[in-house]
C-alpha cells in the first residue's frame, strides 16, 4: 500500500493540474466535464460527476483530500449554474465525515508494528470497521482492558512520505491553495505562496501523531471540566507516531447538526466562536484546522473538538496587537488601527506610499463585519467570500489598501483560521453578540451571554491567563 501511495502521486495531482490559471470551481468542473460525454446538464449528470470527483479525492488521501474538505465550504460559482451548486457541495460534504478506508488487514499491521501486538490482543475490544476515515488516518472504536471506551486513530502506511513529497513540490502546493479560488478569485500568487509556506510547516506537524497527542493533551488540560467545550483525553500509553488513542467521544456529525433547530445552532455557533478565538486570547494557541469534520455536536449545546494535529502558537505581544486591532476597528479609531497595523508589520513606515488611517480603518471594518455591524449579528454563507475579497483582492473594494500592505505568514494563517470559522458559522446561520464577546476578552467587560458567565466562572476557578507555554513564559 505504501508503494501504491507513492506511485499514485501523479494520479493524486491530476485533478488539480491547470488550476493555477482558473478558479477552483472552474478546474473541478472542467475535470468532471471531460469525463461526461454529450452536453446533458441534468441534475443526474452533475450528481454522477460530483460523486466521481469525491471518490477520486477520497482515494488520494493526504494533502489533496484536505483540499476536497475545503471545497465543501466554498461556492462553485461561476463554474456551475446555481441550481446545480448544491449537488457538488452535498457530495463534497461527505469528505468531512468519512472517506474510503484502508483494508482491515492493513490497519491491523500498523497496530502490530506500533503497539507490539494485533489489535484484538492490545485492546479488550476493537472494531475492525472504522468510525471515520480522513486525510491522514482512520479512527476505530475500541475498549481498553479496564473498560475505558477509546478511539484509535491509525495512520495510513506511506501517507507521511507521500505528503512530504507533495509538500516539497512548491507548484503542487500552490495549486492546492488554488482550490479556494471560488472565494479568492483575485488573490495574488504571492499571498498564495506565503500561505503555502506556512501551511507546509503546519501540515508537516500533523504527520507525527506524538505532536498531535501533545497538542491535544495541552488543550484537554486547559479545558478539563469546562461547561460547554469538550476535549477528549489522550491515552499516552497507547499512542505512538502512527497510532493515537484518546477517549471515545459521542456527538452528532456535521450533516445532522445542520438539521437542528436554529436556537441550538446558535448555541453551537457561540461555543465554536468562544473556543476558536478564546483559546487564542487565553492560551496563545489556535487550533488551526477549523472545519466541521473536527466537531461533534451535542444536544445539550456543548461541542466536542477533535483533531489537534495543526496548532499555531502566537506570542503574547502578537495577541495583544490582535486585540488592540479588533477593538480599535470596532471603535472606529483609524489612528489606533493604523498604529496597530504598523506594529504588527502590515505597514512599512519607510514606504512613502502609505494608506491613510481612514483607509486602513475601512479595510478592517469590511473584514470584521460580524463585530462592527449592528449586534446581534447573523453569520451567512457569503461572509467568508466577502472577507477574502476585502482583505486580499487587489481589484476588490479595498484594493487601494491591499496593494500597499505586507501581511506575513503568521497573520495569513490566522486569517485562514478565521475564514474557516466564518464558513462554519455561516452554514449554521449563527446569531450572537460577537462584539460584546470580544470585549469580554479584550476589555474585561461583563459576560455578554449565559455561556459567557459560565466561561468566566470556569477561568476564574482555573486561573485565567496563567497558562504556561512550552517556552516557559506565562501567557
Amino acid at each position: 500500500m505504501a508503494d501504491n501511495i507513492r506511485r499514485g502521486r501523479v494520479v493524486r495531482a491530476a485533478p488539480l493540474l491547470g488550476a493555477a490559471s482558473r478558479t477552483a470551481g472552474e478546474a473541478v468542473v472542467a475535470s468532471l466535464r471531460r469525463k461526461v460525454t454529450g452536453t446533458d446538464t441534468t441534475a443526474d449528470v452533475h450528481a454522477r460527476a460530483a460523486e466521481r470527483y469525491v471518490e477520486r479525492l477520497g482515494r488520494s488521501k493526504g494533502v489533496l483530500m484536505k483540499a476536497g474538505q475545503l471545497l465543501s465550504f466554498v461556492s462553485f460559482a461561476p463554474a456551475v449554474a446555481g441550481e446545480y451548486q448544491s449537488v457538488y457541495q452535498a457530495a463534497m460534504a461527505r469528505l468531512q465525515d468519512s472517506a474510503p478506508p484502508m483494508p482491515p488487514e492493513v490497519a491491523r499491521g500498523v497496530v502490530i508494528a506500533e503497539l507490539g501486538g494485533p489489535p484484538e490482543e492490545v485492546f479488550a475490544e476493537f472494531e475492525p470497521e472504522p468510525l471515520a476515515a480522513a486525510s491522514i488516518g482512520q479512527v476505530h472504536a475500541a475498549r481498553l482492558h479496564d473498560g475505558r471506551r477509546v478511539a484509535v486513530k491509525i495512520q495510513y502506511p506511506g501517507v507521511a512520505e507521500a505528503i512530504r513529497a507533495d509538500l516539497s513540490n512548491t507548484e503542487l502546493l500552490a495549486t492546492f491553495f488554488q482550490l479556494a479560488r471560488p472565494l479568492t478569485a483575485d488573490m495574488t500568487r504571492i499571498n498564495v505562496r506565503m500561505l503555502a509556506r506556512e501551511a507546509t510547516e503546519r501540515i508537516s506537524e500533523e504527520l507525527d501523531y506524538r505532536a498531535e497527542a501533545a497538542n491535544q493533551a495541552e488543550f484537554a488540560d486547559a479545558y478539563r471540566g469546562h461547561p460547554f467545550i469538550r476535549i477528549p483525553e489522550v491515552v499516552p500509553e497507547y499512542s505512538t507516531s502512527r497510532v493515537f488513542t484518546m477517549d471515545l467521544a459521542d456527538g452528532v456529525r456535521w450533516s445532522r447538526a445542520l438539521e437542528a433547530d436554529q436556537e441550538l445552532k446558535d448555541r453551537w455557533s457561540e461555543v465554536i466562536y468562544r473556543f476558536t478565538l478564546g483559546s487564542l486570547r487565553r492560551m496563545s494557541l489556535f487550533n488551526a484546522d477549523p472545519h466541521p469534520g473536527n466537531y461533534l455536536f451535542n444536544p445539550d449545546g456543548t461541542v466536542t473538538f477533535l483533531d489537534f494535529g495543526c496548532v499555531k502558537r502566537f506570542s503574547r505581544r502578537q495577541i495583544t496587537g490582535i486585540a488592540d486591532l479588533v477593538q480599535a476597528t470596532a471603535d472606529g479609531d483609524g489612528d489606533r488601527v493604523f498604529a496597530a497595523m504598523a506594529d504588527a508589520g502590515f505597514i512599512d513606515a519607510a514606504n512613502p506610499d502609505l494608506p491613510a488611517p481612514e483607509e486602513v480603518l475601512g479595510y478592517f471594518r469590511s473584514s470584521l463585519k460580524p463585530i462592527v455591524a449592528p449586534q446581534p449579528y447573523t453569520y451567512n454563507r457569503e461572509d467568508a467570500a466577502e472577507v477574502v475579497q476585502s482583505m486580499f483582492s487587489p481589484f476588490g473594494p479595498q484594493s487601494a489598501v491591499v496593494r500597499r500592505l505586507s501581511i506575513g505568514p503568521d497573520y495569513l494563517l490566522l486569517t485562514r483560521i478565521d475564514l474557516g470559522m466564518t464558513a462554519v458559522l455561516g452554514e449554521l446561520g449563527g446569531t450572537g453578540p460577537w462584539n460584546a464577546i470580544c470585549r469580554e476578552w479584550d476589555r474585561g467587560e461583563p459576560p455578554a451571554t449565559p455561556y459567557g458567565e459560565l466561561d468566566q466562572a470556569f477561568w476564574r476557578e482555573h486561573g485565567d491567563h496563567q497558562h504556561v507555554d512550552r517556552a516557559g513564559s506565562v501567557g
